[in-house]
């Protein structure tokens, strides 16, 4: 790898500074081309070498749950580029995970950002075709900025539909072709064949935001703050009483600091969900650990889409699973028998155990239907259900023994 130089060359003196601490994202203040203009100044135009380089000194991972190096897309986008299929570039930001509400913030309050990261995609590996993906709620917003600058007037914009997999990759490509957000099975890549069989780069629009600020500032700045495992900044989706609270704070910061910088007390809590729906459960007297993925391992969990959904205490984690359990089997595509047949019955089978039935047997039938589904659909949905359910037997041991002797520690059943 080459010594990155982006900074230098794209830099110029009169440029605003760049954002200090935290505020990075957010740091204009508010969605209009004028104050981002104001606070991160023109977009920079780096050679596209430099770039990739710069992104992977930077130790950009991907946002969206994957954690996949951004780098590496890009650099396998790239030697796509020469081909006689021009690659296509897509700006992911669907989250049709109930519990987040990071990508919907970001694209209302910071559009131009997640613009600016998206050409910058398509200068890097030569795309003339862009989109951006995204969800009702954010639609108007990345509309107006588009319509504010003359660079933004050929990305595509589409609208993501109101499911759980609505931002699964393949599910994303689909829904552009054909207007169906319905997951298929991806032998290639899609930076092989993706959206119409041509090469297609796909990041999540955080993601993309945050690109646009390394190839601004560069790697050693991105990496200012933050942990070796998880430099840079992140935003994370925190279920309050009162709704759901966006923030963005250092990488590898703690569960509990993460909860208690959106005005959230994690004393409340008996238990935190890490990573959304597909995530783990990480008990109360493991809420100091940070917000890595070597950190949450044992627990089943990942930073994910940085969603942290607490359990109040007195709250039983068992109902609050199964309730979870039964939304994930509904949000099926139907289209293969691990969604159709297994979900549902997984979901049947810890709820008899969370109302109360006395059965032995559940727990081992829930972990015999998790082993089934595991790695036999036609995406990664019916893995991350068993994941989130196998994770709440853990979790919740002293939950299961209570509930079979008939009595719940958290006063449901």
């Amino acid at each position: 790898m080459s010594t990155p130089t982006l900074t230098a060359a794209t830099r110029a003196v009169t440029d605003p500074p760049a954002p200090a601490g935290t505020r990075r994202l957010f740091a204009a203040g508010a969605p209009d081309l004028a104050h981002h203009a104001a606070t991160f100044g023109p977009l920079p135009h780096p050679d596209s070498a430099a770039l990739v380089d710069e992104v992977q000194a930077a130790g950009l991972a991907g946002r969206g749950g994957a954690a996949f190096p951004a780098w590496r897309k890009i650099a396998s986008a790239q030697k796509r580029a020469g081909t006689r299929d021009r690659v296509v570039v897509i700006g992911n930001g669907a989250e049709g995970e109930p519990m987040s509400a990071k990508d919907a913030t970001l694209l209302q309050r910071a559009p131009h950002l997640v613009i600016d990261g998206l050409l910058l995609a398509g200068a890097a590996v030569g795309a003339t075709e862009l989109y951006l993906y995204t969800g009702a709620a954010a639609l108007a917003s990345v509309r107006a900025a588009t319509l504010e600058r003359s660079d933004a007037r050929g990305i595509v914009l589409r609208e993501a539909p109101d499911s759980f997999i609505s931002g699964e990759a393949s599910a994303v490509i689909h829904s552009i072709e054909k207007g169906r957000a319905i997951p298929r099975d991806h032998v290639v890549r899609l930076t092989t064949s993706g959206l119409r069989g041509r090469p297609t780069l796909l990041h999540n629009v955080e993601t993309l935001a945050h690109l646009a600020l390394v190839a601004r500032y560069g790697a050693d700045w991105f990496r200012s703050v933050g942990s070796r495992e998880e430099p840079g900044t992140r935003l994370f989706t925190v279920r309050a009483p009162d709704g759901l609270r966006v923030i963005e704070a250092a990488g590898g910061v703690s569960i509990a600091e993460a909860v208690s910088l959106a005005g959230v007390d994690p004393r409340g809590f008996s238990a935190v969900l890490v990573g959304g729906y597909h995530g783990g459960w990480v008990r109360s007297e493991h809420l100091g650990r940070p917000l890595t993925r070597e950190a949450l391992q044992e627990f089943g969990a990942a930073p994910g889409a940085g969603i942290l959904m607490g359990l109040p205490v007195g709250s039983c984690g068992l109902t609050a699973a199964a309730q979870i359990a039964r939304y994930l089997a509904s949000q099926s595509a139907r289209q293969c028998g691990p969604c159709v047949n297994g979900l549902p019955e997984l979901a049947s089978v810890l709820t008899r155990l969370a109302s109360g039935r006395r059965d032995p047997g559940l727990p081992a039938e829930v972990r015999r239907l998790a082993g089934i589904v595991t790695g036999r659909g036609s995406c990664h949905h019916p893995d991350g259900t068993a994941r989130f359910v196998l994770s709440t037997l853990t979790a919740f041991a002293d939950d299961v023994e209570a509930h079979l002797a008939g009595h719940c520690l958290g006063g449901a059943a």
